[in-house]
């Protein structure tokens, strides 16, 4: 390399800008639509390499300039070129849905569900039919005993041993999931975790019952992950302290139940119960002191024991090797390697006598981080961590004027609280819009929960739940600890506006939102400090676009085989059905619709659920609680003043909405079908008609088409989720709908839509999408031609086929 240029740059001048470049670059490859050829990502490889051999050739404005350049060429490409290797051993479609056996092991710590455990399984050996297949080599399965009952309760323990070998036959199918605005990304969270693959094994009398073929020394932190958290549950009565103990002392979050996790949301404390750089640091520490102690007692009785290794050295490396082996058994997160990395480089270079600028080891570590996974910057907690550190840094609270020699020791201790109190509300402050553009949320009363949860969760809960693993009765004390910690909790959530939720900010006003709050966090002149909340402000007062008036938007979410629809207009919004319930902890309405609502900053003014069925009402419940002061329609509700009645209309800034099934006759016929009862909804905005039909069936499609045979429709929610049993000739002949929508899950059991329904659609020219090719599906009735799907508008290289439906 030449630096003759620049003789006066530091010999870390030039690696600073490769690393700001690595930063950009791998941050870059994952917006990628698709991923380029192999050979495309080798030759911009070596162009990142060219670049940064040519360094010499102009002023010290290039040589930075080409420093980065080349270090984003190179991130990006060995990125994309990861990512083309990965994806090329992926699962070959026509292997979804058949019988194959495999032998392979757990290779994770089980989670127990309602109805069985899920777990990660590396493949071995694969065969179909007796012939040799090749699978991707790590599996995402469930084990479903009770897969006929989804209300059972949950299993007392996972059957499964992280290290099993194991031998039985699977059903797979590609990495899918939901694809909505603002919404989770589940096959980004799959492709991240390396799962090629996701199924489940069958139990099937028809499938060869599972062989468990003995114990192996592979995956030995997982299987003690796994005793610990067992060991806890059985200890521990109370399953929510039961919960925050496994998530502090293996990182098994997900024991942590849905109720706890919301509150610890809403006080601001939800960091607080994960493996956190602020446990390992203090891990760290009180590993370094024993050592350093241990090491000297042995000094005095082996004098060369320290002339070979000092104590210093030894405490050093021995804390950070304790420290990353408790981060091991904590599921060795994002926030446990940048701590980790950053307590290795810390200690090196003191060990070393040098000091480096927190910039370059903040950013050394973030480059270590994400050569581990390039894919890790995608979630909230990757940032939430490197910008509370840098915020720390750049505070630099160790360079605060130290109290003199002499002080008493009730004022250091005072000054020392008041620094505490400073740096939190600095942290407070500086991620609330962080906070804010992550999860549309900032808790306001997060200073005071976390004044008093950090130091009671840091020093007493974590510390009595790790020495609970050589002495059980500590977790039961323990578990008493977290339960005067969440009665507390309790208390602030209640306060009123505890909580502050705002819409999504568009990426712009993000940025700069994230900038100001770091701006406020620095120890920096008021002016500048005040300036840094003012930058924020336009993202905290954002408020999302609306209809214009005589114009309404309907979006289909995503939410598998289910029906969710919300439609707006420029001052209210409608949401028609809240999705299917998968389990008694989890549904659609809590996990899709609701998230989204929040985004767009929709209260929506009346919640219409079509039918009781699972797939149209599981989501309901929480749909209600979070809006109880909007008006509810059903065609099962038992007072009859809720009910969806034929005939009733009203009118929204310009949009007509009426109900046009059922009637008084439907209510009274004894022995019809809660599908045949479904509330058919109408939206017209002048000619532009839109009609969701739930699962009407094709009786009542006919007595509706007779009924109006003039009457058309430019969109149709496709009833019945395309069964054959709807989408009627007669319906569609009356109706001459350009599009329909059909909502329903991928590779879903029922076959919907079916082909006699979509050759219908095909015979009479509609163009059709459906939710697993299209994601969430918009049409606006002013732009009556075209329905934007997420899948396309979002897409990205880890997603399933976005190609949607089959037009004419």
């Amino acid at each position: 390399m030449q630096g003759a240029n620049v003789p006066d740059a530091p010999p870390t001048w030039r690696a600073g800008w490769a690393l700001v470049g690595a930063v950009l670059g791998t941050a870059l490859q994952p917006q990628q639509a698709a991923l380029w050829p192999l050979a495309a990502y080798l030759a911009g490889a070596a162009f990142g390499l060219l670049v940064a051999m040519g360094t010499g050739w102009g002023g010290r404005a290039w040589a930075r300039l080409a420093w980065a350049l080349a270090g984003a060429a190179l991130a990006f490409c060995l990125v994309g070129a990861r990512a083309s290797l990965y994806l090329a051993q992926g699962l070959a479609p026509e292997l979804e849905g058949r019988d194959i056996a495999v032998i392979g092991r757990v290779a994770s710590l089980p989670q127990a569900g309602p109805a069985g455990e899920r777990f990660e399984f590396l493949v071995e050996q694969a065969t179909l039919d007796g012939s040799a297949v090749r699978l991707p080599r790590r599996l995402l399965l469930g084990w479903y005993e009770a897969a006929s009952s989804r209300t059972e309760p949950p299993l007392q323990g996972p059957g499964r041993v992280a290290g099993e070998r194991w031998a039985f036959q699977v059903r797979l199918k590609r990495p899918h999931g939901s694809l909505n605005p603002h919404g989770f990304d589940r096959e980004r969270w799959l492709w991240e975790q390396g799962i090629g693959a996701t199924g489940y094994v069958r139990l099937s009398p028809r499938a060869s019952a599972p062989q468990r073929m003995g114990m192996t020394p592979w995956h030995p932190v997982e299987r003690m992950r796994q005793s610990i958290a067992q060991a806890i549950a059985q200890r521990v009565d109370s399953p929510r302290a039961a919960g925050v103990l496994a998530a502090l002392a293996v990182g098994e979050q997900a024991a942590i139940e849905r109720a706890d996790w919301a509150l610890f949301r809403d006080t601001g404390v939800a960091h607080l119960m994960a493996i956190s750089g602020l446990h390992i640091t203090l891990f760290a520490w009180l590993a370094t002191a024993v050592i350093g102690a241990l090491w000297r007692r042995l000094g005095r009785h082996w004098p060369a024991l320290p002339m070979r290794c000092p104590a210093s050295v030894a405490a050093g490396w021995g804390g950070v090797m304790l420290a990353a082996a408790y981060a091991l058994l904590a599921g060795w997160g994002v926030p446990a390697q940048r701590t980790v990395l950053m307590l290795a480089m810390v200690v090196g270079l003191r060990l070393s006598v040098r000091r480096w600028p927190w910039p370059a080891v903040w950013l050394l570590a973030m480059v270590a981080v994400l050569a581990l996974d390039p894919w890790a910057l995608l979630s909230p907690g990757f940032w939430l961590s490197f910008l509370a550190v840098a915020m720390l840094f750049a505070a630099d609270p160790a360079q605060r004027e130290q109290p003199p020699a002499g002080t008493p020791r009730w004022r250091r201790w005072v000054a020392r609280g008041g620094a505490l109190l400073r740096e939190q509300w600095l942290m407070t402050l500086g991620l609330a819009p962080l906070g804010l553009v992550l999860f549309g949320q900032v808790s306001l009363v997060g200073l005071l929960a976390n004044l008093a949860a950090i130091p009671w969760v840091t020093m007493v809960v974590t510390p009595l739940a790790l020495l609970g693993v050589l002495a059980a009765p500590c977790w039961e004390l323990a578990a008493a600890t977290v339960e005067g910690m969440v009665l507390v909790l309790r208390w602030l959530a209640d306060w009123p506006w505890a909580v502050l939720q705002r819409p999504a900010a568009p990426l712009p006003l993000a940025l700069v939102a994230v900038a100001g709050g770091a701006l406020a966090a620095l120890r920096l002149p008021p002016l500048l400090r005040v300036a840094g909340v003012l930058l924020a402000a336009p993202a905290l007062l954002h408020t999302p676009s609306r209809p214009p008036e005589g114009v309404f938007e309907l979006t289909a979410l995503d939410v598998g085989q289910g029906s969710a629809v919300l439609v707006r207009t420029a001052n209210h919004a409608l949401l028609y059905d809240a999705g299917p319930r998968w389990s008694p902890e989890a549904d659609a309405g809590e996990r899709i619709v609701l998230p989204l609502l929040r985004a767009l900053g929709v209260r929506p003014d009346m919640v219409a659920i079509s039918h009781s069925d699972s797939d149209h009402a599981g989501g309901a419940d929480a749909v209600r609680a979070a809006f109880p002061g909007a008006t509810w329609r059903s065609s099962y509700d038992a007072d009859p003043a809720l009910r969806c009645r034929a005939g009733e209309r009203w009118r929204w800034d310009g949009v007509e909405f009426q109900w046009m099934h059922p009637d008084e006759h439907a209510y009274a016929t004894p022995g019809l079908s809660t599908n045949a009862l479904s509330c058919v909804l109408r939206v017209a905005a002048g000619k532009q008609v839109a009609w969701l039909a739930g699962d009407i069936p094709a009786d009542q499609e006919v007595r509706l088409a007779l009924a109006r045979p003039h009457e058309r429709a430019t969109l149709l929610l496709a009833p019945h989720h395309g069964s054959a049993t709807s989408s009627s000739p007669v319906l569609l002949n009356t109706l001459q709908p350009r599009w329909v929508i059909v909502q329903s899950g991928y590779r879903n059991r029922f076959g919907h839509p079916a082909e006699a329904v979509v050759a219908r659609y095909q015979a009479r020219s509609v163009r059709w999408v459906d939710s697993p090719r299209c994601g969430a599906a918009t049409w606006r009735s002013d732009a009556p031609e075209a329905v934007r799907c997420e899948r396309e508008t979002a897409r990205r290289y880890w997603h399933a086929d976005g190609k949607a439906g089959s037009n004419p």
